[in-house]
């Protein structure tokens, strides 16, 4: 059976290492917090928090901590908050190590289209720009296909671009995929998907 959304973020979880500094995008990959474990990661939050813990528990909400994507979230003993301003200071001044993203396309190329569908209102092009940009290493975690079943891993993006050739690996409910010379190339395969289920659903090109 292909990833759901927890079995996502926890693979995406995987990618961490100790003492990372990491961003966590809108959407899926703000799931990650909670796959975390016993690993000294550090969470950043661009609209001014480092070091976010894990989803509260119904009933413990506080409205005042919230994330980039304003869900309601934990502090930790070591949490530190601060203005927007030094916030993207460490993104563009490459003090975050890698960013987990999710997306509306990715290509190939390590292209990625994730803030905006041209006629629908968007709030903002958000904090994606930058961190494409400045972070050492950029994670997406997104389904494989949209919902009438056209794969969103394709040749070329077709939507308003957030960066060019800034992703480094793709995570979806399928498997895990690389961006290489040529191509992409898998990584690993979700259980029970085959290569020729990721190949069917994949319009990009796949190399060995």
């Amino acid at each position: 059976m292909p990833w759901d959304r927890n079995q996502m973020a926890a693979r995406a979880a995987e990618e961490l290492e100790d003492g990372m500094y990491v961003n966590l995008g809108i959407g899926i990959p703000t799931l990650v917090a909670n796959y975390v474990g016993d690993k000294d990661i550090t969470l950043q939050s661009e609209n001014g928090m480092l070091g976010m813990g894990p989803f509260p528990f119904e009933g413990e909400e506080d409205p005042d901590l919230i994330n980039a994507g304003k869900q309601t979230i934990t502090e930790l003993s070591r949490t530190a908050y601060f203005d927007s301003a030094t916030s993207f200071a460490m993104i563009r001044g490459g003090k975050i190590a890698a960013a987990i993203l999710g997306a509306m396309e990715v290509d190939e190329k390590g292209d990625l289209a994730n803030w905006m569908i041209p006629g629908k209102l968007v709030k903002g092009m958000g904090g994606a720009m930058d961190l494409v940009a400045g972070v050492g290493r950029v994670i997406v975690v997104m389904d494989h296909t949209n919902k009438h079943g056209d794969s969103k891993v394709l040749k070329e993006c077709t939507l308003p671009l957030t960066g060019k050739g800034v992703v480094d690996r793709i995570i979806t409910n399928l498997g895990v995929l690389d961006v290489v010379e040529g191509g992409l190339k898998i990584v690993e395969l979700a259980d029970g998907v085959s290569e020729e289920d990721m190949r069917a659903s994949t319009q990009a090109t796949l190399v060995d």
